[in-house]
């Protein structure tokens, strides 16, 4: 089917064609006319096979009618993606918002949009703030709805779905990978099932084993080198590009470092000389940034959540303009932005589970998706996805429980406590569901209830028992009604278990400034650092500090938990004493973008406790309000007036206060020249202060 043939509005229609887009695929061509007609929609296909366009067209149509559509992506990278996919529509009067940050505002400013793009926990978010404008919302997009099955993200989609379809019964449009049980889910959603193998570019699937790849197909290849330098230089000399999956962080960097050798063959020097040194002017430099320089500089990078965000988009952006050959990463990538290439190599079926605490075989689920981004449209004839066997046994093993077998069902999550007695106390706290009729209808709706067909109901019971026991609700004859401290809970964005913690250090006299943020690192909200065998001197630290919270024997079994917490602690306390990245990613063993998600989550945590200290210990909000700046900033006390200002950080306001520029009417006083001849200052940093800070 031609785009022309469509029944949209010729505009859309003309920056389809602008972005090359001439033609639907099979399963857009199935899918998108019902989609049109006001359908509910389960699109199940191949990465790649453009499953957004149906989404993106039918929600466009619709605002040129006057109609509002919110779409629900599982991560921030992927709702930057869809924005700026969006953003070219703006030119025919389509107001396209995004909002993934801040959990705890309402969110009323977004109502000026047609199409809002955002997470599942911020749309879960807006519902609790009881957003207006979600009531003029016809259609819901689900991003990734297999991700059901996940355990930390799933309840959250699933309830926010559950809650839209019956507050108003929007049209769905559901988006999945190729999944075993899509007609489940479709079932749920009364919606229709189109699912398709159809790709743009077919797959190959196959096992190196020595110098030779078996394909499934039945075909076979002869590389000149083993492993993977064999694949990797195979794929470049074609002018290919390929990404190569490892199972650790340590691998990723260790791997690329030691392929630079082949990609620097390839690579355009000057081009990628320009990106390394970008990556290089950032206000401070870590061992990270200076290795993923060096790695980018021959023409290979790695990729792993321990790279803070502006050091992934980088990657991504410049491996997708061809710059960068290869990338090797952690599977986080596979659930990411679309970052194709001609062959993906995965380098090992195994990983380390941090909870069981030994290693564990990936799901065919996840392999599947990461052999997805096998194959570039427009690029490439086809496209080879390979795992590696070391011997026959294994090459068999591969043989049969990956390429051949069927990805695994997915299933809801809802039913576990934590997922339970967060989204519990919030239907609670919104008036949704005040009864235990209403409850239970509300569980009805869901796809857990859909799928195993029993109620869970003695759960509910001692979820709500907790609620009552710990005054997050109280009941009113029938009925039960949130307290001061419930709605709190709930519009902080809070594990109700979270907010307890706080509420009980906050209870005691004035602590320090250690000891609330050990309170916030006890949390179930902060996913708090793993204890190495490296780590003994995080005992001495207990006899140095005073606590809020109980501490447990050495012979408890949540003792070892507390000394995480404990080192979590240390790591913000570090960062805030002004320590610099460079120590704090070898004390602890992180990346920038672990400290930077620590700090982040670390800052709603200290915003969320002096909202309830407001309830249950006033004289601690101004100390809490101060702790809560120095970790947003990492610096001490005396630096928070300077970090404020736009393009200073730490390691400048620091600069700063050492050259005697302690205050913003010191600043003023300065003129251009003095300020652009300190350390890391420089003539436009210099006028940038100069302009927010006046004559």
């Amino acid at each position: 089917m031609r785009i022309d043939e469509l029944p949209i509005d010729k505009k859309i229609k003309e920056i389809l064609k602008k972005e090359g887009i001439k033609e639907l695929y099979p399963p857009q061509a199935e899918a998108l006319p019902l989609a049109l007609k006001g359908k509910n929609i389960v699109l199940a296909i191949p990465t790649a096979a453009g499953k957004s366009l149906v989404a993106y067209i039918t929600i466009l149509q619709s605002a040129l009618y006057g109609h509002k559509s919110i779409y629900i992506v599982p991560l921030r990278a992927l709702a930057r993606e869809k924005y700026e996919d969006l953003k070219k529509f703006e030119e025919i009067g389509i107001k396209i918002g995004i909002s993934t940050g801040d959990l705890t505002e309402k969110g009323s400013h977004l109502g000026k949009y047609d199409i809002i793009v955002c997470t599942s926990e911020k749309a879960d978010s807006l519902l609790r703030h009881k957003a207006e404008w979600l009531n003029d919302v016809r259609i819901v997009v689900a991003d990734e709805i297999h991700l059901l099955n996940d355990a930390s993200r799933g309840p959250t989609l699933e309830v926010t779905l559950a809650r839209l379809i019956l507050m108003q019964n929007p049209q769905i449009i559901a988006l999945s990978a190729t999944i075993k049980n899509a007609y489940e889910i479709a079932e749920w959603l009364n919606a229709e099932l189109i699912e398709s193998d159809w790709r743009p570019v077919p797959l190959k699937e196959g096992i190196l084993f020595g110098k030779k790849i078996y394909f499934l197909d039945g075909s076979e290849k002869v590389i000149k080198n083993r492993k993977l330098e064999g694949l990797l230089e195979d794929v470049l000399v074609d002018g290919g590009q390929a990404l190569i999956f490892v199972n650790t962080r340590r691998s990723a960097q260790s791997t690329a470092e030691r392929l630079g050798k082949i990609t620097e063959k390839y690579a355009e020097k000057e081009e990628l000389q320009k990106i390394a040194k970008k990556l290089l002017e950032e206000e401070e430099i870590n061992i990270i940034s200076k290795k993923l320089a060096g790695c980018i500089e021959k023409g290979i990078a790695f990729h792993h959540a321990g790279l803070s965000w502006k050091q992934r988009k980088e990657v991504e952006d410049n491996f997708k303009k061809g710059l960068i050959k290869c990338i090797v990463a952690t599977p986080t990538l596979a659930a990411g932005v679309n970052t194709p290439a001609r062959r993906v190599i995965i380098k090992s079926l195994w990983r380390y589970s941090e909870i069981d605490g030994y290693m564990q075989p990936i799901p065919v689920l996840e392999i599947k998706q990461m052999m997805g981004r096998a194959g570039r449209p427009g690029y490439d004839k086809e496209g080879e996805a390979i795992l590696i066997a070391n011997n026959q046994i294994e090459k068999e093993r591969i043989w049969r429980e990956y390429l051949e077998a069927d990805v695994e069902p997915i299933y809801s999550k809802l039913a576990s406590e934590p997922a339970l007695r967060i989204h519990i106390l919030a239907l609670i706290a919104t008036d949704f569901a005040v009864y235990w009729d209403e409850i239970i209808d509300f569980f009805k709706k869901t796809f857990y209830v859909h799928q195993l067909g029993v109620l869970p109901e003695e759960r509910i019971w001692e979820i709500i028992d907790f609620l009552e026991r710990n005054e997050f609700i109280e009941s009113i004859g029938e009925r039960w009604k949130a307290t001061l401290f419930g709605y709190k809970t709930v519009s902080l964005y809070l594990d109700p278990l979270s907010a307890l913690k706080m509420k009980q250090a906050l209870e005691k006299k004035i602590g320090t400034y250690f000891s609330y943020l050990h309170a916030i690192c006890s949390t179930p909200d902060m996913k708090c650092l793993f204890l190495g065998s490296k780590d003994e001197w995080v005992e001495e630290k207990l006899k140095e500090e005073k606590f809020l919270l109980p501490i447990p024997t050495p012979y408890d079994a949540d003792y070892e938990w507390f000394l995480a917490e404990v080192k979590t602690a240390c790591l913000l306390e570090d960062w805030i004493e002004e320590k610099k990245e460079d120590e704090i990613i070898a004390k602890y063993q992180v990346g920038p973008g672990d400290i930077h998600n620590k700090v982040e989550t670390a800052e709603w945590l200290l915003y969320a406790m002096q909202e309830l200290a407001r309830i249950f210990n006033f004289d601690v909000v101004p100390l809490l309000a101060k702790l809560r700046l120095r970790v947003k900033y990492g610096c001490k006390e005396e630096l928070l007036p300077l970090v404020k200002l736009k393009g200073i950080g730490r390691v400048r306001a620091r600069t700063l206060y050492k050259h005697g520029f302690k205050s913003i009417s010191m600043l003023r006083k300065a003129s251009i020249e003095t300020l652009s001849r300190l350390p890391g200052i420089g003539i436009n940093i210099a006028k940038q202060i100069k302009e927010q800070v006046g004559d």
